[in-house]
């Protein structure tokens, strides 16, 4: 995200004082409500979307998510690198490439 994106997310929230809400529990509850709102969009379609709903909703759970990283001191490249690396570990292009098995069912 740019650091502009970012900086508006935090001044948003500050303008109106909102991080005293901000709690970690809280701001991790208003990322799975927010995504089940995505969720939502795709309920009885998968094919017949409103693209304009879905990026509300894809907005909503990266804002609650930058105020999450926010909270506890967090990079978000360093952390998704992070996780990046386990993951590439986990499914090995020569097993998971074109399978949607779970990394414990790869042969």
């Amino acid at each position: 995200m740019k650091q502009e994106t970012v900086d508006r997310i935090r001044k948003f929230s500050e303008d109106r004082d909102w991080g005293q809400f901000h709690t970690p529990a809280n701001l991790a509850k208003s990322i799975v409500i927010e995504a089940a709102e995505l969720l939502e969009c795709f309920q009885w379609s998968e094919t017949d979307i409103d693209l304009q709903h879905v990026k509300e909703e894809l907005a909503d759970v990266m804002v609650y998510s930058q105020n999450l990283l926010d909270e506890l001191g967090l990079d978000a490249d360093e952390i998704i690198n992070m996780k990046m690396t386990m993951n590439e570990a986990k499914y090995p292009v020569e097993k998971a490439k074109g399978s949607a098995a779970k990394y414990t069912e790869l042969n």
